[in-house]
């Protein structure tokens, strides 16, 4: 059994011997360890692999004496995961298709490993994509109106489904408090790089009309504030006053399909440590 332990907690002396010495006398051996101290907010970040291949704990029992011998006497927020356990990942999306087709495609040959009960949408327009790839599709309309009736029954099928963590492929509508609570730093998202300067429905055009040089991509987990979430990847790349608008917007969805899933793999990979609106981002 491999189990992956993240930890961040106040800076002081003696805490990788300790964390080493405690998955030792528990029967398991270290496989991977990485740490970074943020000096300026004197915070101590580890991700730690381990594995019990001959010694398997009750894992309840090992979380528990972790807590008691580790985390209380130095204060640390810590998360424990078991590596044999894939996370569920709901994908949301609204009708741009092109996030949603790449992240499928690396889903069906392996290459992110999770399960993704179902595709939800506030349109019915990508339903077909849904059943090319037999994954059950949900179409819960969004508008003023109906936006309170919309998150209760997100919320059910995100509770139904037992969901780890959602993936906004380019889901077109604002996600509620309500949703961020129940989901912090487990949710998130895609945008252009363009913000806040090119914010709106065409930022490819504002863009264009300004003569940048480069375009780019940012995911991000997705906090109260608009598109001000954690960011966890970030690319760009050149053009110039050969490429025309179509130019533009199909190298920012290439921009875009890549740099999500870079970052959804992180996230599946347990790489990934917020702290302050920042992020900790494991190689």
């Amino acid at each position: 059994m491999k189990t992956t332990i993240l930890i961040h907690c106040p800076d002081q002396s003696g805490i990788i011997s300790t964390v080493t010495s405690f998955i030792y006398r528990n029967g398991g051996n270290i496989i991977y360890i990485d740490q970074h101290v943020d000096k300026e907010a004197g915070v101590f970040f580890m991700r730690l692999e381990s594995d019990f291949e001959n010694n398997i704990p009750d894992i309840s029992t090992l979380k528990q004496k972790f807590e008691e011998e580790l985390a209380q006497p130095y204060q640390m927020e810590w998360s424990l995961y078991i590596g044999s356990k894939r996370p569920k990942m709901a994908l949301w999306v609204s009708k741009y298709n092109h996030c949603l087709y790449d992240l499928l495609s690396r889903y069906n040959s392996g290459e992110l490993e999770v399960e993704i009960p179902f595709i939800l949408s506030n349109h019915p327009d990508l339903e077909y994509v849904a059943q090319q790839f037999g994954i059950p599709f949900f179409h819960v309309p969004v508008s003023k109106d109906t936006k309170e009736d919309a998150e209760n029954e997100q919320l059910r099928l995100m509770d139904q489904y037992e969901i780890d963590f959602i993936v906004l492929a380019r889901y077109m509508q604002i996600v509620t408090q309500k949703i961020i609570d129940r989901y912090p730093n487990k949710i998130i998202n895609i945008h252009h790089s363009f913000l806040p300067a090119f914010a709106g429905a065409k930022p490819y055009h504002a863009a264009f009309e300004r003569g940048v040089k480069i375009i780019g991509a940012t995911s991000h987990y997705v906090t109260e504030e608009l598109d001000a979430g954690p960011i966890i990847e970030q690319d760009v790349t050149t053009v110039s006053h050969s490429h025309n608008i179509k130019d533009f917007i199909t190298k920012g969805r290439d921009l875009e399909k890549i740099v999500l899933s870079r970052a959804v793999k992180l996230h599946i990979r347990r790489k990934t440590m917020v702290y302050n609106n920042k992020t900790v981002i494991f190689t």
